[in-house]
This record gives C-alpha cells, structure tokens and sequence, in this order.
C-alpha cells in the first residue's frame, strides 16, 4: 500500500504575491499530483474555483487574483471535500470567512498553521493505524491465505473508520449549522 499522506499547501508553498487562477491551479497539481488515483484526475479546475466563489465558500476575489487567505481557503476545501457536501464545506467554513473579513484580529495564518500541525499528528496515527488494521485483519482470517478475502476485510475495515469518522464531522458541522441559525436570530 502506497498512500502519500505527507502531501499539503504549506505556508512556505504559498507565494507572498497575488496569484492569476492558472497558477493557482499549477500549484495544487504540482503539490497533490502524486495523490490522485489516476493520472486523468483534476485536483482543481477552474469550474471548480469559480463554484466556491459563487457558493461563497471563498471570501470575494480581486480582480482575478487570489490572495494567500484565498489560497489558505482553497487548501482546506480540497481537504474537505473528500468527506463533506459542497454545503457542509460552507458551513465550516463560514465562521472563518466572517473572520478574515470582518476580525481585524483574526490570524489566518496562525489558525492554518494549526491546521498543519494536526494534519501531520493524523498522518502519522493514520500510518500506524493501517499497520494495526492489518494486524487486526491477519488475526482475524487466521492461517487463511487467502489475500483477496483479507484486502475485502482490509477495505470494509477501512470505509467503517472512514464512516465513522465522516460521521463525527458531520454531527460537528450540525452543531455550527445550529450555533448560526441562533446567532442570526439575536
């Protein structure tokens, strides 16, 4: 199993001048490229960009250029969207809009940073994770040889954490869905 998981947009990646959509698009498949499943695969596209400015997962763009709070944004949307809807990603991402927007004291740097560093702690569980679901599926089957049945488990294994963890996000973008409402309602 070959799973690049150290693959992210870090701070230093992020150039400190304005970038043209193009060139946004050129750094994400220059960082995520070895990441896709196959080589057809976009990681971004302009189709998908001008959707999450039009959804306003994104804070406004000038003129065509998208600053390092864009790029910021659009990192942690690539990294949403693999488990949430369009609709959850919004919901997450409101508050931190509202912030970059409206909270002069807001450091989004800092907050992604932080991100980073949890990212990386998950890595590293998630590498020891598969070593133990491995294990967990070897003793299970038993002296059984069979490595189709075992990689079956292995995945079922697999899309059952997966679940419950998308599970957990979602209970948590409720929670911010709910918190909204009764701000809006104040």
């Amino acid at each position: 199993m070959n799973i690049d998981v150290d693959k992210n947009i870090f701070l230093e990646d992020i150039p400190q001048i304005d970038l043209y959509m193009d060139q946004v698009i050129q750094l994400f498949e220059n960082t995520f490229n070895t990441t896709k499943r196959n080589e057809d695969d976009k990681v971004l596209t302009k189709t998908m960009i001008n959707n999450y400015a039009k959804g306003k997962l994104l804070i406004p763009i000038k003129n065509k250029k998208y600053s390092r709070e864009h790029l910021i944004l659009l990192s942690l949307i690539y990294q949403l969207k693999g488990g949430l809807s369009i609709n959850d990603i919004k919901a997450t991402l409101d508050g931190v809009n509202q912030r970059i927007m409206n909270d002069e004291a807001f450091e989004l740097e800092e907050f992604y940073k932080s991100y980073l560093s949890l990212y990386k702690k998950n890595a590293t569980e998630f590498k020891e994770d598969v070593n133990t679901k491995m294990k967990d599926v070897s003793e299970e089957m038993g002296s059984s040889v069979d490595e189709q049945l075992n990689k079956v488990l292995l995945i079922l294994s697999f899309i059952t954490a997966s679940q419950f963890y998308r599970r957990a996000a979602e209970d948590l973008v409720d929670e911010l869905i709910q918190a909204q409402g009764e701000k809006k309602e104040k």
